[in-house]
Parts: structure tokens; C-alpha cells; sequence
């Protein structure tokens, strides 16, 4: 009886500790520009694109471009990181506000392994227009009633 315990017991924990190790493996943390320039591992970084550096050969799938800091108010000035990506380019690349990127530093570029493109949301207004959510909050209550 104490052998089946043992045996269930060590079978859980081996999975426990190999459920761990498969989630640290998948993780990949945030950094900034400056960080994801010397980073010698996966990392993630996000910038807005600087659409004067962008360079794409169809042929070779090639695309080559440079980002910027995304909290940083103009690209004159800012933390740039120049990025290579192997690939298709999504179909919004040139709509784009700013990109995520996968990837680790070689040499003075980024190669970025995978690339999320962040557009303006459809639902946003533009200039001043926007909703206001607390001059909803009487009508909800009503339309509930």
C-alpha cells in the first residue's frame, strides 16, 4: 500500500516540476531598447516604427527597419534598436502605431523571430471624440429595470 503512495507521490511532483520548467521556458520578458540591444537571449521589446528606415525585398522576404522608444514623445532624440525580420510582413506593417517583437541581439541588429503589429483601435475616436463611460452609468440602471 505505502508503495503505491510513493510511487503516485513521485509521479506528481515529476510533473509538477516539469509542468514549471515548460512555462519558465515559454516565458519571455519585456525589455527596453536599450536592453534588448546586448540581449544574448529571447526578449520581447516594443517601439514605434520609424517608417523613413524601412527597407523590404519581397524576393527574400527580408524586411529591415528601425524602431524607436514608444514612450518617447518623437523619434529626434529617442533610444532607436535597427531590426531584421525574415518573413511575412503583416498586411497592416504600414498602418501600424508600434510593433512587438520577438527576438535577440546579433551583432548591432535585433533579429526578431516574430513580430505583433499594434494598430489604432477601429473603435477609437479621433481628436476629441471619445465616450464617456460615467455619462452611461444612470441608462444601464434603467435599461436593467
Amino acid at each position: 500500500m505505502k508503495a503505491k503512495y510513493f510511487i503516485g507521490g513521485a509521479i506528481i511532483i515529476m510533473f509538477v516540476i516539469w509542468s514549471a520548467t515548460a512555462f519558465i521556458q515559454t516565458t519571455v520578458q519585456y525589455v527596453s531598447i536599450a536592453e534588448a540591444r546586448t540581449a544574448d537571449h529571447k526578449v520581447q521589446v516594443m517601439g514605434k516604427i520609424d517608417f523613413d528606415k524601412v527597407n523590404y525585398d519581397a524576393e527574400k522576404s527580408h524586411l529591415e527597419f528601425v524602431v524607436y522608444d514608444a514612450d518617447a514623445p518623437s523619434k529626434e532624440g529617442a533610444a532607436t534598436l535597427d531590426v531584421v525580420y525574415i518573413g511575412v510582413v503583416p498586411g497592416n506593417f504600414d498602418q501600424a502605431t508600434s510593433v512587438v517583437l520577438k527576438g535577440k541581439a546579433d551583432g548591432d541588429i535585433f533579429l526578431a523571430e516574430q513580430m505583433l503589429v499594434k494598430c489604432p483601435s477601429k473603435y477609437q475616436g479621433e481628436g476629441e471624440e471619445y465616450q464617456d463611460a460615467g455619462e452611461h452609468k444612470g441608462s444601464n440602471a434603467e435599461a436593467g429595470a
